[in-house]
């Protein structure tokens, strides 16, 4: 009997050890759902080695040198809840950069405002037409998802390219980042964020103000969301005070200039030889 145990034992930790071993390369549309232990007292916030090596693979982002205090802010915009005019008023009174990560309903229910972000010099991201689940959509689809946003975009503001992609929910798959980054995508993702899209639970701009200042840390991307009453009123105030910390807002072409032009560079040379 004890022998039995312990073959069954010694079983059961070999089939853990294979399990664990086996990486999203082995399984390309299992879906990752983006997490990280979050910063404080400074220290940047961590995905852990087998979510550094998927976005590594794939040229992605959620956050930046964190020997640099430099900050990028990024927000999602599914639909509008009538705070985005303040939060671009706040961006522009202070000079800060933004990108704004856009869905297909957001392009056709609030172009004057998609106008306005491009205007004042801020990114409009691909946050796909429907907001799906992309990990559970067709190759077809994803790239339908992400071509009408772009072409809607471009048919608001005269811009034709679109560089940045954030999967809705932040849900992903080696395959869904390959899929985009053949249209020519850099996702980015982020490392900071708390509970600020549940409308109904909005808890003041102290909520915001509190969650932001926790945990920040040098070359953080931040996630917030403008339908968000508690954001739009503390945002100001984030900006300010974090400028006195000796941080600076820049932009996300700051943070991926360099990838951004290899992938390029990449690109053209394959369709040369093909």
């Amino acid at each position: 009997m004890k022998r039995l145990m312990k073959q069954l034992i010694i079983a059961g930790v070999l089939l853990f050890v294979s399990v664990s071993s086996v990486s999203a390369e082995s399984y390309p549309n299992r879906p990752i759902h983006w997490g990280f232990k979050k910063a404080s007292d400074g220290i940047p916030a961590e995905a852990g080695q087998e979510w550094d090596d998927i976005l590594k693979r794939h040229g992605a982002y959620y956050k930046g040198d964190p020997n640099k205090k430099d900050i990028y802010l990024t927000f999602d915009n599914g639909y509008e809840n009538g705070y985005t005019e303040k939060v671009l008023n706040v961006l522009k009174k202070e000079k800060v950069p933004a990108t704004f990560f856009v869905t297909g309903h957001y392009l056709e229910t609030e172009p004057k405002l998609v106008k306005r972000m491009v205007k004042e010099g801020h990114i409009v991201g691909n946050h796909s037409w429907h907001h799906p689940d992309l990990t559970q959509v067709s190759d077809e689809r994803l790239k339908e998802e992400l071509e009408k946003v772009k072409e809607k975009t471009e048919e608001l503001t005269g811009v034709k390219t679109m560089n940045y992609i954030r999967p809705p929910r932040g849900i992903f798959s080696e395959r869904t980042m390959a899929l985009a980054n053949d249209e020519g995508y850099t996702h980015v993702f982020w490392s900071l964020a708390f509970k600020d899209w549940q409308t109904d639970q909005q808890k003041g701009a102290q909520y915001s103000y509190d969650n932001i200042m926790r945990q920040i840390h040098p070359g953080a991307v931040l996630l917030l969301h403008t339908v968000s009453k508690d954001n739009a009123e503390a945002l100001e105030s984030v900006i300010k005070d974090l400028k006195k910390q000796g941080y600076t807002f820049k932009s996300l072409d700051d943070l991926t200039k360099k990838n951004t032009k290899d992938r390029k560079t990449k690109k053209q040379k394959q369709k040369k030889k093909d």
